[in-house]
C-alpha cells in the first residue's frame, strides 16, 4: 500500500491570531495597474481572486502608497491615501474572501526611488544607485532626494497609521510595513544612504528607528489586525547589498521590529533565490535567526515553488510561510496543483515584460490559449 505524504505547506498555520488554510502567500508583485488617481480596478480584483481560487492561504497586496505627499513610487500604482482607495480596495479584498483567502495590505513608501513622483525625499541627500526600472514605466538616473527634515518623519509615520486604518475599512486582514527592496524604510537602514547625524543616523540601532517607530504606530492605529514587517538585504536598485555587520546587524534590526510589536515578519529576496540571499557566514540563514532572535512567524521569499526548497524551508527551520512571485503568476493554482501532485507551469519572462501589469499578463495568457 502507498502512502502519500502531504507537502507541508500545506499545512495550516495561525499568523498572529490570523487562521491560514496553508503556508503558501502570493509575494507583493507591483503591477502598476490601478487608476491614474490610486484607486484598484475590476481587473485587479479578479487578479487578486483568481490566487484565492487557486488555493493560497494568504495573497499580499502590491506595494501600497500610504499618503499623498510623496510617498507613491510609480505611475498607475494603488494607494490607501484616500477613501476612494478604500472603496477600490474593499472589492478586491471582499473577492479574496470569497474564495476562502486572507489578504494582508502592504504599506509602502518609495523615498528616493519613486519614478513616477517628482518629489522624491530621502534619509540624506544621496542619489540612489542604478537607473529607474523600464519595466515600470521609467527611464535613466534617479535624482538626487531631498532629506526630510524631523517633521516630515514624524509626518510619514502618521501617513502610515492613517493608512492602516484605512486597510483596515477595506476589508483587509492586517498590514505590512514594507522597509525592503531599497524603498524609503530600507534607505534609512542602509548605510550608504543614510548620512544623518540625528536620531536616525549612524549606528543600525538609530537606522532601523524609523521603521520601528513605523511599526508601533501601525500595530497601535489597528491593533485587531495582524501587523507584520518586511526587510530585506538586496534591493531593487543593488542586488548584491548585504547588512555590513552581518548576524550582529541582522540581531538588532529584528529585535527592533519584533519589540516595536511586529507580529511576524517577511524576508525578502528581491529576484533572488532564497539560497543566494539567506546564508550567513557562519553556515546559518538569516530566516532561521530572525526566527531564533524573535520568536516570531517568519515568511521566506525566493524561489519557493520549488517544491523540494519549500520542503527544506519549512521542515529545516528556516521559515513558518513561504511567499512566492514569479511562481504564482506562472501557477495561480499552485496550492491545488501541489495538493493534486501535478506539474508546475515554468515562468515565462514575457509575462511581465515589457510592462509589469495585469493587462500585459492577461494578454501574455491569451495568446498562449489561441
Amino acid at each position: 500500500m502507498t502512502t502519500t505524504v502531504e507537502h507541508p505547506a500545506l499545512a495550516p498555520i495561525t499568523l498572529g491570531g490570523l487562521a491560514l488554510r496553508n503556508r503558501y502567500a502570493v509575494a507583493p508583485m507591483s503591477r502598476v495597474s490601478a487608476r491614474p488617481d490610486g484607486t484598484p480596478t475590476g481587473e485587479m480584483a479578479d487578479y487578486y481572486a483568481e490566487f484565492a481560487r487557486g488555493g493560497f492561504g494568504l495573497v499580499f497586496s502590491e506595494g501600497t502608497y500610504p499618503d499623498s505627499a510623496a510617498s507613491q513610487g510609480y505611475l498607475n500604482q494603488p494607494g490607501l491615501a484616500r477613501d476612494e482607495h478604500v472603496a477600490g480596495w474593499r472589492v478586491v479584498t471582499a473577492g479574496v474572501r470569497a474564495a476562502g483567502g486572507r489578504m494582508i495590505a502592504q504599506l509602502m513608501h518609495a523615498g528616493a526611488i519613486a519614478q513616477g513622483n517628482p518629489n522624491t525625499v530621502g534619509p540624506s541627500a544621496v542619489q540612489p544607485r542604478g537607473e529607474k526600472m523600464r519595466a515600470y514605466g521609467g527611464s535613466g538616473p534617479w535624482p538626487v532626494p531631498r532629506e526630510l527634515t524631523t517633521a516630515e518623519i514624524d509626518d510619514i509615520i502618521d501617513g502610515f497609521a492613517a493608512a492602516a486604518v484605512r486597510a483596515r475599512q477595506a476589508g483587509f486582514d492586517g498590514v505590512e510595513v514594507h522597509a525592503a527592496n531599497g524603498y524609503l524604510l530600507d534607505q534609512f537602514l542602509t548605510d550608504y544612504t543614510n548620512h544623518r547625524t540625528d536620531s536616525h543616523g549612524g549606528p543600525v540601532a538609530n537606522r532601523i528607528r524609523l521603521t520601528a517607530r513605523v511599526v508601533t504606530a501601525v500595530a497601535e492605529a489597528v491593533p485587531e489586525l495582524v501587523t507584520g514587517v518586511r526587510l530585506s538585504q538586496t534591493k531593487v536598485n543593488d542586488f548584491t547589498y548585504r547588512w555590513p555587520g552581518g548576524r550582529a546587524d541582522a540581531e538588532v534590526i529584528f529585535a527592533a521590529v519584533a519589540e516595536a510589536g511586529a507580529r511576524y515578519l517577511h524576508i525578502a529576496s528581491e529576484g533572488r533565490n532564497w539560497l543566494e540571499t539567506a546564508k550567513l557566514a557562519d553556515g546559518g540563514t538569516i530566516t532561521a535567526l530572525a526566527r531564533e532572535v524573535t520568536g516570531l512567524p517568519v515568511i521566506a521569499n525566493g524561489g519557493m515553488h520549488d517544491l523540494a526548497q519549500a520542503h527544506e524551508v519549512l521542515t529545516g527551520g528556516h521559515a513558518d510561510l513561504l511567499s512566492i512571485g514569479h511562481g504564482a503568476l506562472a501557477n495561480p493554482d499552485l496550492p491545488a496543483r501541489v495538493a493534486a501532485a501535478e506539474p508546475l507551469a515554468e515562468f515565462d519572462r514575457a509575462m511581465v515584460s515589457p510592462t509589469v501589469t495585469v493587462a500585459n499578463a492577461r494578454r501574455w495568457r491569451e495568446s498562449r490559449q489561441a
